[in-house]
């Protein structure tokens, strides 16, 4: 018999070199309303663009990665 499980969503913040774990606030929000969420604790959000999403751990995990001070 095959059990189906939804995965936790987990978002990694890139800060000043250091991994951020951010848990879910909502599984059914988008990516972009989760990050709108963090974005008054982390302003660095507001500029952010998210990587494609892996599977690790049994979690979905997003990279949000700040497009500041980068050319191009």
């Amino acid at each position: 018999m095959l059990l189906a499980t939804q995965l936790e969503r987990v978002f990694i913040l890139k800060d000043k070199g250091q991994d951020i774990r951010l848990t879910d606030p909502e599984p059914r929000w988008s990516v972009e309303a989760v990050m709108n969420f963090y974005a008054n604790t982390y302003p660095i959000l507001t500029t952010a663009k998210v990587s494609a999403p892996q599977i690790r751990d049994d979690a979905v995990e997003y990279k949000l990665e700040s497009i500041m001070g980068t050319k191009g």
